[in-house]
């Protein structure tokens, strides 16, 4: 840190990744002049209008980001994809930095960042974390209801809770704390399958369009299993038939991928459990062929129970045609 500063602004400037506002540098009882002195003589580096960077060298990307919390405003939160950044929700960095602050605050437009307005900015700011930024609850279901469809913002959800960052029952209570929520309903079902065990838009496609309308007995989600010293994870287990389901999301798999694959299925059959395996397209275009098949395999397997069909031409639970 730099010595120029007072001693009691070494913690902040630690604490900010050596950036400083121009009002927070006034503070501390640098004159205006010494300032522009300081940005003229290239020390100090301009990372957004008064907001200044008190080193030389490329700032880092959380330098960054409290340049942007620092323009936006004393309110002001990183939300959306950079909060989700910021807490491992995703790898991804993004180009634009997400900055939230309260609806009532007047801002232009600042180059480089997304202004969004929220009613609720101080209780969805996380109490303690820097740079400041929303809970990861808020920032889940910012990103879920901005999806472009329900799977996108299914996976939002799924991803927070398979990563332990969080729990459906504490994005439960944030989805009800929250007044304007689109796809209230939807995502107040999907935390339920999700505490069930599905874990992607594919597993849970699999449970809304294939298990429940067609009255299969429901499984076991994310079963863990022991070969040897390895562990395995069905995606889902009916357990007391040994039928096991595997869905792959992948639209292309390496041929590798098959082989290992067909081995799992292989040593599983060994143990007594069939594999079936779907693809995306079989869950989502043909959810009816699907269930028929399983249904099949279930009543040989030993199940008692009746499927039913979920509309006009589906074909489950009737004879065939000869």
């Amino acid at each position: 840190m730099p010595s120029e500063l007072p001693g009691q602004y070494e913690e902040l400037l630690a604490l900010q990744r050596g950036v400083i506002s121009r009002a927070q540098a006034l503070e501390v009882g640098l004159e205006s002049a010494a300032v522009s002195s300081r940005l003229r003589s290239g020390r100090w580096r301009r990372l957004q209008r008064g907001v200044y960077a008190t080193y030389t060298g490329e700032p880092v990307r959380e330098a960054w980001l409290w340049a942007a919390v620092l323009r936006a405003g004393p309110d002001a939160v990183l939300s959306f994809q950079t909060a989700a950044e910021l807490d491992g929700l995703t790898s991804k960095q993004s180009t634009l930095i997400h900055v939230s602050i309260p609806r009532e605050q007047q801002v232009q437009a600042i180059p480089g960042l997304v202004i969004h307005r929220s009613s609720r900015i101080r209780v969805a700011r996380h109490p303690c974390l820097t740079p400041p930024r929303t809970r990861i609850e808020e920032t889940a279901l910012d990103l879920a209801q901005s999806a472009a469809d329900l799977d996108d913002a299914f996976a939002w959800l799924a991803r927070a809770c398979a990563g332990r960052l969080t729990t459906p029952a504490r994005l439960r209570a944030t989805l009800t704390a929250r007044r304007r929520m689109r796809w209230r309903g939807e995502f107040a079902r999907a935390l339920g399958d999700i505490s069930g065990g599905a874990h992607s838009p594919l597993e849970r496609r699999y449970i809304r369009d294939v298990e429940r309308p067609h009255g299969l007995p429901p499984a076991r989600r994310q079963v863990r299993t022991a070969r040897g010293v390895r562990t395995e994870y069905k995606d889902a287990l009916y357990e007391d038939f040994g039928v096991g389901v595997e869905l792959d999301g992948d639209l292309w798999h390496p041929p590798e991928a098959h082989w290992r694959d067909r081995h799992r299925d292989n040593a599983a059959a060994a143990g007594g459990i069939i594999t079936l395996r779907y693809s995306w397209p079989d869950i989502t275009q043909r959810p009816c062929q699907v269930a028929a098949q399983l249904a099949a395999v279930l009543r040989r397997r030993g199940w008692r129970g009746t499927p039913r069909p979920c509309g006009p031409g589906c074909p489950v639970g009737r004879s065939p045609t000869r």
